[in-house]
């Protein structure tokens, strides 16, 4: 019987059902629960259990992992008689893996430490790709020993894994990494049309800009979306939008000035009211398209 402690998950979206999976290709039992029967499917068909209710799920469980899209998705899981804080035994680890407001977290940790539960926000970058491949950047907020006892489990998640600070610190550094990674897209975006215009070979230049200064792994993982402008999603203007909403709120309450990133939230939430929300935030590119005069 394997001495690896018994994992519940919530949330099997595009990031939570690969990294699930991961957990299960390490060894992990994994209880799984979410809204949608084929992620359900999908979860067993990789060697885990599916769960008709959240008490269900984290019943049993010594970790709870969530990943979910926003605050109030993770409020509605966390809380009231349905919850996980109702139904997760005292001392059981909540790792909440989603991107919400540093506030909710730490909300969330003062709410669960009442039930006995311990709680650690630790949100991800490296998008879709990065989760299937089990090289996310994991950034972590919360206690020391707990972060010692999730180590191992976000090993098998994740390449970089730090802890930042006590709880909320780790959805403020992925506020700070949302914010980055709207501007690098957006320059990216602008390059692209700059060099289309002008009559360049695109793919030799993107090549060659990603081996410079300019390069990034913003770069190198979505210069293939804007030569082929495929916009399928990897994570969501959606959810990019709802991010930008995050880091421009923290950082008002802490007085820190964010004007470029001021400006591509704006652009993100232009793109979003022009109906691609659903598209990859990728797509930022159609909107620069379209303030150069071309057809989308």
């Amino acid at each position: 019987m394997s001495t690896l402690p018994r994992i519940a998950w919530i949330g099997l979206g595009i990031m939570g059902s690969p990294m699930s999976e991961n957990l299960i290709k390490a060894g992990y039992d994994v209880t799984g629960h979410t809204l949608e029967q084929d992620k359900l499917d999908r979860l067993t068909a990789a060697g885990g259990t599916a769960a008709a209710s959240i008490a269900e799920a984290v019943r049993d469980a010594d970790v709870v992992i969530t990943m979910v899209p926003a605050s109030p998705q993770v409020e509605a899981i966390a809380y009231g008689p349905d919850g996980i804080l109702a139904h997760a035994r005292s001392g059981a680890l909540l790792i909440d893996m989603s991107s919400i407001t540093p506030q909710t977290s730490i909300d969330l940790a003062k709410a669960a430490r009442e039930k006995g539960i311990r709680v650690l926000d630790a949100p991800v970058s490296g998008g879709e790709a990065g989760a299937v491949e089990a090289v996310l950047s994991i950034m972590v907020g919360g206690e020391q020993a707990d972060f010692d006892a999730a180590k191992p489990i976000l090993d098998a998640l994740g390449r970089t894994i730090v802890l930042c600070g006590p709880h909320g610190s780790g959805q403020t550094v992925k506020a700070a990494n949302q914010l980055i990674v709207a501007v690098n897209i957006q320059a990216c975006a602008e390059a692209v049309v700059f060099l289309e215009k002008s009559g360049v070979d695109l793919k030799a230049a993107l090549d060659v800009l990603n081996g410079g200064l300019a390069g990034s792994t913003v770069l190198t993982r979505k210069k293939d979306n804007f030569l082929a402008r495929d916009f399928k999603p990897g994570f969501r203007i959606d959810l990019h939008h709802k991010d930008m909403g995050i880091v421009t709120e923290a950082a008002r309450t802490v007085g820190a000035a964010l004007p470029v990133g001021a400006v591509v939230a704006q652009l993100v939430a232009s793109l979003r009211a022009q109906g691609d929300g659903g598209l990859d935030h990728s797509a930022l590119l159609r909107s620069v398209e379209r303030l150069s005069g071309s057809q989308v």
